[in-house]
């Protein structure tokens, strides 16, 4: 058994506004309401998953189609980075350092420009202060944009990483093998940030 992630667009605000000792229940409970089973056995042919009720008016829960749940799936998509940054061209390096670091990928001591997210960013601090484990994956919605922007950049710049992949990154039969599925899972990632753009609110990576 592996850590899972459950991904989350939510309206900062309306989490913020619950009581502290609740917004990580809550959260839980966004994700995997009582009672809904039957919405993924529906089949989800865009990721995202529509529950009826109250959590929909501040939570959508994004199934990375990719990776059965595993967080594995990430973490490996950072190693392959890892990898193969130094072979990318410098605008396609620049721009997946931030859209990676400012989501799940650990850029240790490289010197990317913090774009003020995860667990102990400001703003996620406070959300979950008191909390011992905090979420994997936390950006406000203030940081959003800057996200969507770097992907509008490496997007178009993608084709031309399969060639330094190949030679350097590629594993067969491990997770993110190829470069075909390095790019699968950023773009499940991109939907994630554009829809979190378009309704102003921030993104959430519980571990589950």
């Amino acid at each position: 058994m592996g850590l899972d992630i459950s991904v989350l667009v939510v309206d900062w605000e309306r989490v913020g506004g619950f009581a502290p000792g609740e917004r990580w229940e809550r959260l839980t409970d966004a994700a995997y309401p009582d009672g809904c089973e039957g919405v993924f056995e529906a089949g989800l042919p865009d990721g995202w998953v529509r529950f009826p009720g109250e959590v929909a008016e501040w939570s959508a829960l994004y199934e990375f189609h990719s990776t059965s749940g595993s967080f594995k799936a990430h973490f490996w998509a950072g190693q392959r980075w890892e990898d193969v940054r130094e072979q990318a061209v410098p605008g396609l390096r620049a721009a997946l350092d931030v859209f990676l670091s400012g989501l799940f990928w650990d850029p240790y001591d490289m010197a990317v420009p913090p774009a003020g997210t995860g667990a102990d960013a400001p703003g996620v601090r406070e959300l979950f202060a008191g909390r011992g484990t905090g979420p994997l994956v936390a950006c406000p919605p203030e940081t959003v944009p800057v996200l969507a922007a770097a992907w509008a950049v490496a997007e178009p710049l993608l084709g031309g990483l399969e060639g330094p992949h190949t030679a350097h990154a590629d594993a067969p039969g491990r997770w993110i093998a190829n470069h075909e599925e390095f790019v699968v899972l950023l773009r499940e990632w991109a939907e994630v940030v554009r829809e979190a753009r378009a309704r102003g609110w921030g993104i959430i990576g519980l571990p589950f």
